[in-house]
């Protein structure tokens, strides 16, 4: 039976343990048994200098997904694979250690895939800000003001900034776009 399970990856080499499980998928003539290697990733959306930019993020860094038929044969060639250092979740005792399936729920929410298939999935803006820091508003009435950020949603998309009006600090709501880091 099918079923997702987790497997631990380096760091930063997913992408390389994917393609490595899928040359050995090939070589061991096991297309039947493995179906999909997954690096669940989802699109977000950086201000950088002012600029929007979109940017593909790891969902789960140091982690790789692995749609199979769990038997001895499946679970060796992917824990032998260069990279994996193994799954995640075993059971059994011995030499009968077997991987814990993911539980559909679990699926769904790292892969995405109810908001998949909708028109209204869009990425997730991220804040390249940090609280205190000095930032200059390039945008709306009060261009060119100076200020700093005491308050950051990411995920509304917003900056709360102290800004000096009429030498008085008022707090105000940016988005992410509307400003941009004083060097």
């Amino acid at each position: 039976m099918f079923r997702w399970y987790v497997v631990n990856t380096y760091s930063g080499h997913e992408k390389k343990v994917q393609t490595n499980l899928e040359h050995r998928r090939k070589s061991m003539n096991a297309e039947l048994s493995i179906r999909r290697i997954v690096v669940p990733t989802e699109m977000q959306v950086e201000t950088k200098d002012g600029q929007k930019v979109q940017v593909e993020k790891r969902v789960l860094p140091g982690y790789v997904l692995v749609q199979m038929d769990a038997t001895a044969e499946t679970v060796s060639l992917v824990r032998n694979t260069p990279g994996v250092t193994g799954f995640v979740g075993m059971s059994g005792g011995g030499t009968g250690h077997m991987p814990v399936p993911l539980s559909q729920s679990e699926v769904d929410s790292i892969l995405h895939t109810a908001a998949a298939g909708s028109a209204e999935a869009k990425p997730k803006a991220r804040a390249e800000f940090n609280l205190g820091e000095a930032v200059k508003i390039i945008s709306g009435p009060l261009s060119d003001f100076d200020g700093e950020i005491i308050e950051i949603n990411e995920e509304a998309g917003k900056l709360k900034v102290h800004v000096s009006i009429f030498e008085r600090q008022v707090p105000v709501e940016l988005k992410f776009d509307e400003v941009k880091r004083l060097d």
